[in-house]
């Protein structure tokens, strides 16, 4: 009895007890009267994995996602670790993602790297994996977790291969969650400078300038800390980072505020050398 034919057998043992099973044949015969058995389903669940896999496709190119999503798995299920199953693997990872069901395409893109992490579809594997953390990160007033993740997901497109057709994507994916971490520290940040709890106002903002430096939120992380300091009376940190600010983004609106502020006071922005704010400055990439 050949792989299908055995795989029919253990499946229709599974389903009843009542059919003594010599073949395929024997199977569908003894069974057909029973009403618990869908016969076509039984069918259509053992057709070789190349007619599986095709018929996924079909449904695809039909837009039947959850159709195609089952033929996939079928395939999968029935024939482990053969090219067929390997195929379809990436593929249900596709179609799952396509589904929005995240956290299955996430399992299913994670156990086709484990199981083949050098194969020619890894890369895009790996890029679903990403794509369906990033499809669920929700806004900086909730948990960023799932930005987290996309960084990492797609930090490994981009580190392991290089030279595929996702890494700008892969990057655009990360600045994005970067983006959404650098604003969640910010809304914290705020949240304690509104209370005057200016310590902790300036722990977030420092966070922001640097570990995202390279964000959209780095102008006002810098005059908010230009804010902080100076409710707080250091006012030699708050010249620093304000002549960062000025430095980086002289046209800032930002800088200006930051600069008038500096000047009710008497001062004006200027270098701390032993400044954590200069340092940090540094580093910055104007335009990146």
């Amino acid at each position: 009895m050949n792989h299908v034919g055995s795989v029919v057998v253990k499946k229709a043992a599974r389903i009843a007890g009542l059919c003594v099973m010599m073949s395929v044949g024997a199977v569908l015969a003894g069974c057909q009267s029973d009403p618990d058995i869908d016969i076509s389903k039984l069918a259509a669940e053992t057709e070789p994995p190349e007619v599986l896999y095709n018929q996924g496709l079909a449904n695809i190119k039909a837009g039947n996602m959850g159709e195609a999503s089952r033929k996939f798995d079928a395939v999968d299920a029935q024939h482990p670790f053969s090219e067929w199953s390997r195929k379809s693997l990436v593929m249900s990872t596709f179609t799952k993602y396509r589904l929005g069901r995240y956290a299955d395409a996430i399992a299913s893109g994670n156990r086709y790297m484990n199981l083949y992490p050098k194969s020619e579809d890894a890369a895009y594997a790996q890029y679903l994996v990403g794509l369906s953390y990033w499809k669920q990160i929700s806004s900086v007033t909730q948990d960023q977790r799932n930005s987290v993740k996309t960084i990492e997901a797609m930090q490994r497109v981009v580190n392991e291969f290089p030279d595929s057709e996702y890494v700008d994507d892969a990057q655009a994916k990360m600045r994005f969650a970067r983006d959404q971490l650098a604003g969640k520290e910010m809304q914290v940040g705020r949240y304690y400078l509104e209370r005057k709890e200016y310590l902790a106002a300036v722990s977030r903002f420092r966070v922001v300038v640097e570990q995202y430096p390279n964000t959209n939120q780095i102008e006002e992380a810098l005059a908010r800390l230009v804010e902080s300091y100076y409710a707080m009376g250091v006012v030699s940190e708050a010249q620093a980072a304000a002549a960062v600010l000025g430095h980086n983004y002289p046209d800032s609106q930002w800088y200006a505020d930051s600069y008038a502020l500096l000047q009710k006071g008497g001062v004006e922005p200027r270098e701390n050398a032993g400044s954590w704010i200069t340092r940090a400055g540094r580093r910055l990439l104007v335009g990146t």
